[in-house]
């Protein structure tokens, strides 16, 4: 793709970056403040981009297929699944709707959480209007069931970097779990961290997506490494220094 590409719109920080691909998905590895599918803003999408990505690629006349299978919040970074097929996508949405898709995630805290590792149950309702979820109780009519587990994998003066696994999709669930532990998400306003992040985003990052693969069926983790902030930089510097 030409470096001058005049296609790419404002809404997308760069030209995707594809961290993935066969014949059937496609994995970017987002930026904060990307949008990944159209919204009030008319800012263009990813997804937008990433069509003319592989147009452009495989000279490919017209139209290109290429189906959303999970959306991350427009200030989360991280690893964003695609496919390319029909056949893909509709498999790709049985595997998440039967919980067959393992989401792990990278948060930074301020405030270390009370236990170095646990699960978080909790009750969430979404406020449309907000666009915000709030904590509530079972009984609440619209209330859906919320579970993560997290751990404390490394502190960098006041700050913690939590490895999330999700185990269910709710509106925003993570950075609200946090939140209601007492343990905000950097630079997330919306859920009480007391101050922005330079580029809007928060620090809240997609790490990891693993599955068997919907057309070959072996086993696949599509991985994203963080960036644009230094404290991403700090982390991924130590525990690669760790690894070896």
């Amino acid at each position: 793709m030409s470096e001058n590409n005049t296609d790419i719109q404002p809404g997308i920080s760069q030209k995707p970056l594809v961290i993935y691909e066969d014949n059937h998905l496609i994995a970017v590895n987002k930026k904060c403040s990307d949008l990944v599918q159209g919204d009030s803003t008319g800012d263009q999408t990813l997804q937008e981009a990433l069509k003319i990505w592989v147009r452009e690629k495989y000279n490919k006349p017209g139209n290109v297929f290429l189906g959303v299978i999970h959306r991350l919040d427009r200030p989360v970074s991280g690893a964003v699944l695609f496919a390319k097929t029909g056949k893909a996508l509709a498999r790709m949405n049985n595997l998440f709707k039967t919980g067959n898709v393992k989401k792990t995630y990278w948060a930074i805290t301020g405030v270390k959480p009370p236990e170095n590792k646990g699960s978080l149950v909790h009750f969430l309702k979404k406020d449309r209007e907000k666009n915000k979820s709030f904590i509530t109780g079972r009984t609440t009519k619209g209330a859906k069931e919320a579970k993560l587990n997290y751990s404390v994998i490394y502190k960098f003066r006041n700050y913690y970097l939590l490895e999330v696994d999700l185990l269910t999709g709710r509106h925003h669930q993570i950075r609200c779990q946090l939140s209601a532990i007492g343990s905000p998400i950097v630079g997330d306003l919306k859920y009480g961290y007391p101050r922005s992040l330079e580029n809007g985003g928060i620090a809240l990052h997609s790490r990891d997506i693993s599955f068997k693969h919907p057309v070959s069926g072996q086993e696949t983790i599509i991985r994203a490494d963080p960036s644009g902030h230094i404290l991403w930089d700090i982390y991924l510097k130590k525990l690669r220094a760790g690894n070896q």
